[in-house]
């Protein structure tokens, strides 16, 4: 349970930062919804380049490819998605 607590902390905050980078107000689901996907698609490549230290709870390249991540969805989003994000 505390896992997903602090997988939507931590997706509200990448969305956030990767909101304000592109310029947008997401709305607060989206923007943590956002989040956990760039996340999931960052922290995967975080790991596959940099592995984190036994038993470390913080990954640092994880969280910077989160919101890298967070931003090339919101982008894609933006271009492919159909509607833009309002």
């Amino acid at each position: 349970m505390l896992h997903i607590i602090w997988s939507i902390i931590v997706g509200g905050i990448v969305g956030w930062i990767a909101e304000l980078v592109m310029g947008l107000r997401l709305g607060l689901w989206k923007c943590i919804l956002l989040g956990i996907a760039g996340s999931i698609v960052g922290g995967l490549i975080g790991r596959a380049f940099s592995k984190p230290a036994p038993g470390s709870a913080f990954h640092p390249a994880g969280f910077i490819m989160s919101i890298i991540c967070a931003i090339i969805l919101l982008w894609a989003w933006g271009k492919w998605g159909g509607a833009m994000i309002h």
